[in-house]
């Protein structure tokens, strides 16, 4: 570990150790930072320092990520995928009707891991739709569709088959994609804050102030109205489905979610 990081465990959890009102979490986190900083031969005094130097310049931040051009087709699919890396990143976010822009909000670390995220598996998305839709499988599926007519003045549903049409299949597979690389990112989280937790006692309390921290910033900034209806296709394709999933599952992450280096002490 390094002696940045180490400086910034140990004074997190000097901080937890002072901001609580019970002696017993106190003492346990004050004999835990002794511990580390006996281990890495690290003065109690400078990780202090550090810690509160480093807590005053950071903070959550409001970053616009844009995804693309007004008009452009597949967007919704693009952003279903950046709200399901966000979710695993400790990112809130709020998303225009048209699907264009987000607003992430979270601490400027994570949202760089996401935006990492994001350009590395949006080009893998693309490509695996672009190839499964090459394939052809898709127009071997047919779904049912209801088709109105008019006759002698009255209005007349029909339910048909049609086969599944090539925008239809390429939706399907990406939304599929995105919530498959959700799902692997959660998982990935989970594991990590569980061995951290191992490592250093305290960090799932420093990972509960920096939630708190960012729901206090998130609700004094954002002006969000109304909900996002993410993907509105209405005709499924489950041939799409099933290989956007595998696609997900198979899908480099390269970077994973990462987590917080210290605790913050939140003002109530």
């Amino acid at each position: 570990m390094s002696s940045d990081r180490m400086l910034t465990r140990i004074g997190g959890l000097l901080r937890q150790a002072e901001s609580t009102d019970n002696q017993h979490e106190a003492d346990a986190f004050l004999a835990a930072a002794q511990r580390l900083a006996t281990a890495s031969s690290v003065d109690l005094a400078v990780a202090r320092a550090h810690t509160a130097s480093r807590e005053r310049r950071v903070t959550p931040v409001q970053r616009l990520v844009t995804i693309g051009e007004p008009g452009k087709r597949g967007l919704r699919t693009y952003a279903q995928l950046f709200l399901a890396i966000a979710a695993a990143n400790d990112v809130q976010c709020d998303i225009t009707a048209t699907s264009t822009v987000i607003y992430a909000y979270g601490f400027a670390a994570d949202i760089d891991v996401c935006e990492a995220l994001y350009s590395s598996l949006l080009v893998q998305m693309v490509r695996a739709s672009d190839a499964y839709l090459r394939a052809g499988s898709y127009r071997e599926e047919t779904t049912v569709r209801t088709i109105v007519e008019q006759r002698g003045g009255r209005r007349v549903r029909t339910r048909v088959r049609k086969p599944v049409a090539g925008v239809t299949a390429r939706l399907n597979f990406q939304s599929a994609f995105a919530a498959r690389i959700g799902a692997r990112l959660a998982e990935t989280k989970q594991q990590t804050e569980q061995e951290a937790e191992v490592a250093v006692p305290g960090t799932q309390l420093a990972l509960r102030d920096k939630q708190l921290e960012l729901r206090d910033f998130y609700s004094s900034t954002s002006q969000a109205r109304g909900t996002w209806r993410g993907n509105r296709t209405t005709v499924q394709s489950s041939d799409a489905q099933r290989a956007g999933d595998r696609a997900g599952r198979r899908a480099s992450l390269g970077t994973a979610p990462e987590l917080p280096s210290g605790g913050r002490r939140l003002t109530r």
